[in-house]
């Protein structure tokens, strides 16, 4: 039965063809950190954090393993505080600061592990990014859960501007073949202040970030409409510095790139077409729901759309590092845009809405660990290496 089943999926060569996994040859690592924490602070921790893993342990065990303390938040906040509101106990809002900091601390280790043990890959690049583009959904609701945003159009807005950022530092490195993060970027400077945050919900309590924005931040406070709390004004400022600061300076790296290699920058911009219509359906279906906010199903929302997320930026590092044409596509993409027309039609009650979200997520969920666990032993078969396990060099030797 399983065979007959296997039959009516796609097989390895659909997802990654003969042709674009031989050129995994040709993969090489390379990366830009401006960041002044990382120089003068964090690569230093990080250089003594690798230390502490023995020699034996896997890089993509070291990154499952610090996704898995996300995942653990996360469960947390649907045992604890389903409404995303609170207030918890104190000890839960240092718990997801705690989460994020190892998140943070294992995923910088996985590569230095790897160039340690001698295992680097472009598996290892793929797996890392990819627990990477799942995590932007599953810090943004921790997130949300320590500022007590709620279910809430707030909480909609942290999720999706890590999505934002996220893509666009992944369309860029397609086109410039460097993973650049700036001066101020989000896997730093900014996950830390995220880490800082939950200590201070977990001191004052989340509260203190729904104070009148004029008294949070008497400097520019009476910028914002009186109306605003301190949290609506720390989303502006981060849309601000985020969406059009990061992303423009992704756009101007792609297009010197193009200058230099006399392409068309023009010609690059339709491929965000997708992401576009990710968050257009996301948007629609939130803005017609009859459920998801008033009976508190927007983490199954989010969850699913997150996985969906995963799935778009995973094809484009795939393709980025198989050289494959930029991925414009994804059939997990469909529950989205058939769930946004059907709210929009008002075609939907209470109970088919939930059931349609429902059977969404688990076809979302299961297209998405096919692929990746097809992909991935597409690489380790071509690579000679196992995913979890270090392999010996004389295998990995054998298999080039």
């Amino acid at each position: 039965m399983l065979s007959t089943i296997r039959s009516y999926l796609p097989s390895g060569d659909e997802y990654v063809s003969e042709d674009a996994i031989k050129n995994l040859r040709n993969y090489k690592y390379r990366a830009v950190d401006k960041s002044f924490l990382t120089k003068y602070l964090y690569r230093h921790y990080w250089e003594w954090a690798v230390t502490l893993f023995p020699r034996w342990m896997a890089p993509n065990l070291i990154t499952l393993t610090g996704l898995s303390f996300e995942v653990i938040d996360v469960l947390l906040v649907l045992v604890i505080m389903p409404d995303l509101v609170g207030p918890g106990p104190a000890w839960l809002y240092f718990a997801f600061g705690i989460g994020m900091w190892l998140y943070s601390t294992f995923d910088n280790v996985d590569g230095k592990q790897a160039r340690r043990t001698g295992s680097s890959s472009p598996l290892g690049e793929l797996f890392d990014h990819g627990c990477d583009a799942l995590n932007c959904t599953i810090a943004g609701i921790v997130e949300a859960s320590a500022f007590a945003c709620g279910i809430s159009w707030q909480t909609v807005t942290i999720v999706f501007l890590t999505t934002a950022t996220f893509f666009f530092s992944t369309w860029e490195e397609y086109h410039t073949g460097v993973l650049y993060l700036g001066y101020v970027n989000g896997p730093t400077e900014i996950l830390t202040i995220a880490v800082l945050a939950c200590f201070v919900s977990g001191i004052w309590g989340p509260a203190i970030w729904h104070v009148p924005a004029s008294q949070g931040l008497p400097l520019i406070g009476s910028l914002f409409p009186a109306s605003w709390e301190l949290m609506d004004s720390m989303l502006a400022i981060t849309c601000v510095a985020m969406l059009i600061g990061h992303c423009f300076l992704c756009c101007w790296n792609v297009y010197e790139v193009c200058k230099e290699q006399k392409r068309s920058f023009v010609a690059t911009l339709p491929q965000m077409g997708q992401y576009v219509v990710f968050v257009s359906s996301c948007y629609v279906w939130l803005s017609n729901t009859t459920t998801i906010f008033a009976n508190n199903h927007l983490v199954l929302f989010l969850v699913t759309a997150g996985t969906v997320f995963g799935r778009i930026v995973s094809k484009i590092i795939l393709a980025h590092l198989t050289e494959m044409p930029f991925p414009s596509y994804t059939v997990q993409m469909v529950p989205l845009v058939v769930g946004a027309i059907l709210a929009r039609l008002g075609m939907f009650s209470p109970s088919t809405e939930l059931l349609f979200l429902v059977l969404s997520s688990v076809f979302v969920v299961a297209a998405y660990l096919h692929w990746a666990l097809v992909v991935i032993e597409r690489f380790c078969e071509f690579l000679g290496i196992n995913c979890l396990t270090i392999t010996p060099r004389k295998h990995r030797e054998k298999a080039e």
